[in-house]
C-alpha cells in the first residue's frame, strides 16, 4: 500500500518511520531543500544554531518510534540530561533555577519562603494525576474533542467520571497554579509549562498543568550535534526501512475522488513543472487547517470551517546571535521574565500586538556543547513570543525597534549589559518569515492555540472524517505542538492509518512487542 507524507516534520518523520516499519511503502515530499521542517540549522562563521526547537522532554516517545523497527535509539543519538532545566531571570533581580528533581526544588523553595516547597510538590502531585488522565484517554490515539476520549462502553463507569471530574473542567493554568503557588515569580515560572503550546495560561484549559510532570518525569535532554540530530536520526531510520524523501518537491494540492484520497500534485521548484502521484492514503504534517484550506478546499474545507473556529496559536521574533565572549552566568536554558505576565499575555492574545516588555528565552548551547561557537563564543538562541500574524502587521518595519526592546530587556533583567559589542554575527526570523518558511497558519510556531476553557486541548483529530485515506500529523494536529507531541501525533497519525487499511502487521502483535521492549 502506498502512502505519501506531505512535510518532513518531526511529525512527519515519525509517521514516515512507524509506516515503514509496519510494511508500507512510503514517499515524504517537503517543500523545502532540506529535511526536518523547523528543526533545520543554521551554521555560519563558525556558529551553529538551531532553528527552530530546542527543548526536548520526554525521550520515551522518540524511543518508541525507534523500537517500532526493532531499532534502539541510543544507537542513533547520544544525549545528554540537563539540570538545573532552566535558569530564570526576573525583573526584581531574582534568579531561579528549576531541578530536574522535585525535592531538590522543594529544598530551594523552602529556603524561599517556608512551606513554598511543599505547596510545590502538592502542585506537581497534581500535574501527575492530570499526565496520568491524558495518558488514559487523550495521549496515542486520534482525539478531536472531549467526546472521542472516551469509549462509549465505558462512559459511564465510575471509574470514568472520576478521571473526568480531576480533570479540572471550566478551569485554566493560571487559576490552577495560583491556587497551590502564591509567590509571583514561581508562578510566573510554572505560567511558562504552557508556553510550550504558544498560549497563554490565563485562557487555556488546566490539564495542560499535566505539562509540569512530563517535564520532571524524564527531564530536559539536549542531543549532542543540537536537536537537528532528531530528523536527521529520523531520516536516517527511515531509508533503512525504504522510505523515499523528496526535497524542493510543494504539494499543490490533495486528489480526492468521491471523497476517498487517490493521490496528489507537486510542483517541482527546479524543473517548474507539475507532476501528478498515484497515493492510496496521506498523511499531511503540514498545518490541518492549510491542509483543507488550500490542498482540498471546496466543500470539504467549507465543513472543516463550520465545525469549530480553530484559532492560532502564538508567532515570535527569534534572533541568533554570534557572540565572540559568552556570559558565564547562563545555563543551557533560560527564561527572562516579563515584569508583568497580565500584561505580556494581554497583548500578545487580546490585543494582537507585541508585548512592550515580553519574557525571552535564550539557549546558551556551548554550557553543553562547546563546538557549536569558536573558541570563548557562545551561539545564543533568543526567543520572544508575539502575535500570530494580522493584516496591520508590517514586520520589515516592526523588527528592527522591537530587536532593540528585546535586547534591552537583556541587558536590564539578564545582566547581558554589553550584549550588542559581543555580538560578531546576527540573524533573525519575524512571523511573517515563519509563515513563509513553514507553511504555518498565520506565522503560528505551534500550530493552533489551546485557548478555551473546556476545547483548548483539542485540536483536529489525526484521521480526518472527512476525507477517507487522509491523517493529520503536526503541531497543529492531536495531541498539538512542542517535540514530543509533535512527534507523538505523526505516530498517531500512522497508526490511525494502520487500524484502518490493516495492512501490516495486527495491532496487538505491536503493541506486544512495544511493551516487551520497554
Amino acid at each position: 500500500m502506498r502512502v505519501a507524507v506531505i512535510g518532513s516534520g518531526l511529525g512527519g518523520l515519525a509517521a514516515a518511520c512507524t509506516l515503514a516499519a509496519r510494511g508500507y511503502d512510503v514517499e515524504v515530499f517537503e517543500k523545502n531543500s532540506w529535511l526536518g521542517g523547523k528543526a533545520a540549522q543554521l551554521q555560519e562563521e563558525g556558529f551553529r544554531f538551531d532553528m527552530g526547537p530546542t527543548i526536548l522532554i520526554q525521550p520515551s516517545v522518540l524511543k518508541r518510534i525507534f523500537r517500532e523497527a526493532g531499532r534502539e535509539l541510543s544507537d542513533y543519538i547520544d544525549m545528554v540530561r540537563l539540570d538545573p532545566q532552566w535558569r530564570c531571570f526576573f525583573e526584581d533581580g531574582s534568579v531561579l533555577d528549576l531541578k530536574h528533581e522535585t525535592s531538590d526544588m522543594a529544598e530551594v523553595l523552602n529556603k524561599r519562603e517556608p512551606g513554598l516547597g511543599k505547596r510545590y510538590v502538592q502542585f506537581m502531585e497534581m500535574s501527575e494525576k492530570l499526565h496520568t488522565i491524558s495518558d488514559k484517554f487523550f495521549f496515542w490515539k486520534s482525539v478531536g474533542s472531549m467526546w472521542d476520549t472516551f469509549d462509549i462502553n465505558g462512559a459511564f463507569d465510575i471509574k470514568v467520571l472520576k478521571d473526568v471530574m480531576r480533570m479540572r473542567l471550566g478551569q485554566t493554568v493560571g487559576g490552577t497554579i495560583r491556587e497551590f503557588i502564591k509567590d509571583p515569580n514561581v508562578a510566573q515560572m510554572l505560567d511558562h509549562y504552557v508556553q510550550y503550546v504558544g498560549s497563554s495560561p490565563e485562557a487555556s484549559p488546566a490539564i495542560l498543568c499535566a505539562i509540569g510532570h512530563m517535564q520532571s518525569e524524564e527531564g530536559i535532554w539536549y542531543p549532542m550535534g543540537g536537536t537537528r540530530a532528531v530528523p536527521e536520526a529520523m531520516v536516517k531510520l527511515g531509508r533503512e526501512l525504504g522510505v523515499r524523501y523528496h526535497a524542493s518537491a510543494e504539494v499543490d494540492r490533495l486528489l480526492v475522488e468521491s471523497g476517498k484520497i487517490t493521490g496528489l500534485v507537486t510542483s517541482d521548484s527546479a524543473k517548474g513543472n507539475s507532476v501528478q502521484h498515484t497515493f492510496d492514503a496521506v498523511v499531511s504534517n503540514e498545518d490541518a487547517v492549510r491542509t483543507y484550506r488550500e490542498l482540498i478546499g471546496g466543500d470539504t474545507a467549507k465543513a472543516f470551517d463550520k465545525r469549530r473556529e480553530y484559532e492560532p496559536a502564538c508567532s515570535g521574533v527569534v534572533l541568533y546571535l554570534g557572540l565572540n565572549k559568552a556570559y558565564e552566568h547562563l545555563a543551557h536554558h533560560n527564561f527572562v521574565f516579563s515584569r508583568d505576565p497580565r500584561e505580556e499575555f494581554h497583548h500578545i492574545y487580546d490585543l494582537g500586538e507585541p508585548a512592550p516588555d515580553p519574557t525571552c528565552y535564550l539557549a546558551s548551547t556551548t554550557r553543553t556543547e562547546p563546538a557549536t561557537a569558536p573558541a570563548g563564543g557562545d551561539a545564543l538562541y533568543v526567543l520572544v513570543h508575539t502575535p500570530y500574524l494580522r493584516p496591520r502587521h508590517d514586520w520589515s518595519k516592526m523588527f528592527p525597534a522591537y530587536r532593540q526592546v528585546i535586547l534591552d530587556k537583556l541587558k536590564r533583567t539578564a545582566g547581558l549589559t554589553d550584549i550588542e559589542e559581543r555580538i560578531v554575527f546576527e540573524r533573525a526570523l519575524t512571523p511573517l518569515d515563519i509563515h513563509n518558511r513553514y507553511k504555518v497558519l498565520n506565522g503560528a510556531i505551534y500550530g493552533l492555540s489551546s485557548h478555551g476553557r473546556l476545547n483548548g486541548a483539542f485540536k483536529p483529530g489525526n484521521a480526518s472524517k472527512d476525507v477517507d485515506g487522509l491523517f493529520l500529523a503536526g503541531g497543529a494536529a492531536h495531541p498539538g505542538p512542542g517535540m514530543p507531541m509533535v512527534m507523538m501525533s505523526g505516530w498517531i497519525a500512522a497508526d490511525s492509518l494502520d487500524q484502518r487499511y490493516s495492512a501490516g502487521v495486527p495491532r496487538r502483535q505491536i503493541e506486544e512487542t512495544l511493551s516487551a521492549a520497554s
